[in-house]
């Protein structure tokens, strides 16, 4: 299984439109081939920042299936107006767990 990471800087003062449109855009991205679960997560110290973890069950599941799916269009259509910068993105593979 893969982790993707993706973190959001949101344009400040627009959070709670993001996060209402997130709900809908979380829709999409469960109906992606792969898909496992995922969580979002909004920053303390910086409130406009969020977490997303995405579990997928290969790399090739997000980078190719849902990167390159009309699911994506839609997902991205969705929440990508509300970005103050390109998310950055990276995938990790668990090593150790308790």
């Amino acid at each position: 299984m893969i982790l993707e990471v993706a973190i959001f800087d949101i344009v400040p003062g627009q959070e709670a439109a993001f996060e209402a449109q997130f709900a809908q855009a979380e829709l999409i991205i469960s109906q992606a081939k792969g898909y496992v679960r995922h969580e979002l997560q909004r920053g303390i110290e910086t409130d406009h920042k969020y977490v997303l973890l995405v579990r997928w069950e290969t790399l090739e599941d997000h980078t190719e299936g849902f990167r390159q799916s009309p699911l994506f269009g839609q997902w991205r259509a969705l929440i990508g107006s509300f970005f103050a910068t390109p998310p950055a993105v990276e995938h990790f593979r668990l090593i150790s767990e308790r």
